[in-house]
């Protein structure tokens, strides 16, 4: 017999309870416990269910090695932060603020898949068939083998996908689509944790590459349980300012490939278009003869990356003095300027220190420690760097700069953007074979770096 089960379970992280509560305690949130009815079935005599056949367990060393075939989205930078393509039988997972292009970039992605000769279903909850064949023909993404369809009945699209047969299934958004047998509302806990079950096994055992488009929270991390990021192969976050045209797509968990690498996109009318050069875009409105900007050369995965950090250092009318930081770690910047505090002498206890990565891209490798202390130096002497001067190097606690890895990859796009000097840690020079054209600077402690880039103290 089924019997009704009432709980009340947390809309950001998926924690139950059998009793509404005002503040969840898994995340903290308020106001989030929504009640849930789920219907539970008994079996006679409360026997367990079980398998007609059980699983049995093979030795590592006896199973066959595999190499995955990927599928080419026709994207580069789509490709470069998937690890190569898609994965047949995968789950991914896409999240982003909401009109950050998620929808634009996999239909674009569907319609050059379609064009490969593989059929792709597109099912979206959000808009009407007529709506995506008005994007379609913005985007000039139009192909017989692309089929799009509004749905957010989970067995309706069962069916579907059994009629199309399609190589690659989107769905857009997961917390559109319900399970008729669960009696929660769509968007719920229960729902979406079904839901993406139900298409997780569906992945596997057809087939067929899945991917999901999820909402995003205000802190910016999906919502929903926790658990769905747990259930996918992949995660996708899709970044940027609405107001700026530049999108970055980056990768935070991916069983078939890095985790650290970044796709960069333009949005323009026609769509989003490719950013071949990264770094070219970053600096290309940077000022020159201004103090407060240095130069960093950052790792992202397999990329290097030439970016802008700007600071601006002033004194302030409060009794604590206010520290931001955009883009980067606000616990790292405050520990960067209490080492200038400390080692180098600079009075900051009474100035604000904004500091900002310019073009919207998050850091969070400390190789870029160096040039956010320039910069910081740099704007409270109201000091101007070098125009051509890139700085590389991780900040210790004792003022030292450390040495970091994949230099010489660094370097090189430095001198192909026409950079002349680079600041670069002392135990890096040892085996160092610098490009030709850049001149090599080594520097072992922060003090040393503000000598060679701001000319020394104001003493």
């Amino acid at each position: 017999m089924a019997k009704a089960r009432t709980t009340f379970a947390c809309q950001e992280c998926g924690y139950a309870s059998p009793k509404w509560m005002g503040r969840c305690p898994g995340c903290g949130s308020w106001n989030t416990m929504v009640e849930e009815r789920e219907m539970a079935v008994r079996t006679p005599g409360g026997a367990m269910l079980r398998r007609k056949s059980q699983p049995t367990a093979t030795p590592i060393t006896r199973l066959e090695r595999r190499r995955e075939d990927r599928m080419d989205t026709g994207i580069r930078e789509l490709n470069r932060v998937l690890g190569g393509g898609l994965v047949p039988g995968s789950l991914i997972l896409v999240g982003g603020d909401p009109g950050i292009g998620k929808s634009t970039l996999l239909l674009q992605a569907s319609h050059l898949l379609a064009a490969r000769d593989s059929a792709v279903l597109y099912v979206s909850g959000e808009e009407s068939a007529e709506q995506l064949r008005m994007r379609a023909d913005r985007l000039n993404a139009l192909d017989d083998r692309l089929f799009v369809v509004a749905e957010t009945d989970l067995s309706a699209i069962g069916t579907l996908v059994e009629q199309v047969c399609p190589k690659t299934l989107v769905i857009d958004s997961i917390q559109t689509v319900y399970h008729p047998e669960i009696t929660s509302a769509p968007g719920s806990v229960a729902q979406v944790r079904e839901c993406t079950g139900h298409l997780m096994r569906l992945a596997k055992e057809q087939g067929i590459t899945v991917i999901i488009v999820g909402h995003v929270t205000k802190a910016g991390a999906i919502a929903g349980p926790r658990l769905l990021e747990h259930m996918v192969d992949c995660v996708l976050y899709f970044e940027g300012d609405r107001h700026h045209a530049y999108r970055i797509l980056r990768a935070v968990k991916n069983r078939f490939g890095s985790t650290n690498e970044m796709g960069v996109f333009e949005m323009k009318s026609e769509g989003l278009a490719e950013v071949a050069n990264p770094s070219e875009m970053f600096l290309s409105e940077r000022p020159t003869g201004v103090a407060g900007s240095a130069v960093a050369a950052s790792m992202e995965g397999s990329r290097p990356v030439l970016v802008e950090v700007q600071a601006l250092v002033a004194p302030t009318g409060l009794a604590t003095p206010r520290r931001m930081a955009t883009g980067l770690d606000h616990h790292r910047v405050s520990m960067i300027l209490a080492v200038l505090e400390k080692r180098l002498g600079l009075f900051l206890q009474n100035q604000d220190a904004y500091v900002n990565v310019v073009g919207g891209v998050r850091l969070d490798e400390p190789a870029v420690d160096l040039a956010v202390a320039v910069s910081v130096a740099s704007s409270f002497r109201d000091r101007p760097t070098g125009p051509r001067d890139v700085y590389v190097g991780e900040v210790g606690l004792t003022g030292e700069v450390r040495s970091v890895a994949r230099l010489e990859q660094r370097l090189a796009e430095a001198r192909q953007m026409g950079f002349q000097n680079a600041i670069v840690p002392r135990k890096n020079c040892r085996s160092l074979i610098p490009p030709e054209g850049l001149k090599i600077i080594g520097v072992g402690t922060v003090e040393e770096a503000l000598e060679v880039a701001l000319g020394g103290s104001d003493d």
